[in-house]
């Protein structure tokens, strides 16, 4: 059975976030969709008649937030998994959001690591030189060159990096999603046994 969390990190773009209800949906995002419908077609959690519609009104499918709604009510919400806590209980603007502070953590660091090491090359320059800079060879500018790379990098790619981080906390909370049903799925056999 698929657990809700590979649901939903199988889309393009998560359908339940509302930023992405309007976009088009690709077959990919639609065969995420049918592959469900089959297998609770299998499980018998859908009759004949019902699986058919779906199966059309998904093919049919134009925009993402339309397919939430054809398999809401075959995968469990991930808040139930887990009681309320952690990546699963939070919704995809709340995983957005996360994924914004990680790109500002990352931001923070690269500004630091271009102002310290230039800061320390800078003074040592100075000191050298003692502040004769006229014909002086500017050697510092190679350290402030290629650590400030990495602040550009930083900030000229900050929409990809903010979905790196977004893709990375979405594939975390499905493996802790599946951990955990796992391990409910097996309590209930260790308390049998030790009764």
């Amino acid at each position: 059975m698929t657990s809700p969390g590979d649901l939903w990190s199988g889309f393009t773009y998560d359908p339940r976030d509302p930023a992405n209800a309007a976009l088009r949906a690709s077959d990919r995002d639609r065969n995420v969709v049918h592959q469900l419908l089959a297998e609770a077609y299998a499980d018998g959690r859908l009759d004949r008649e019902e699986f058919d519609l779906r199966t059309e009104q998904t093919g049919s499918a134009r925009t993402l937030g339309e397919l939430p709604a054809l398999v809401g009510d075959l995968v469990g919400g991930p808040a139930a998994l887990r009681g309320g806590r952690g990546l699963a209980s939070a919704a995809p603007t709340d995983l957005r959001a996360r994924a914004e502070r990680a790109y500002e953590s990352d931001r923070r660091e690269a500004v630091l690591g271009f102002l310290g090491p230039s800061l320390i090359c800078l003074v040592i320059w100075l000191v050298i030189n003692r502040g004769e800079l006229g014909g002086a060879f500017f050697w510092p500018g190679f350290v402030m060159a290629g650590t400030g790379i990495n602040v550009v990098r930083t900030l000229v790619r900050r929409q990809d990096i903010v979905d790196d981080h977004a893709r990375r906390l979405a594939k975390k909370d499905a493996k802790e999603d599946a951990r955990e049903l796992g391990e409910r799925e097996r309590s209930p056999d260790a308390e049998e046994d030790g009764s």
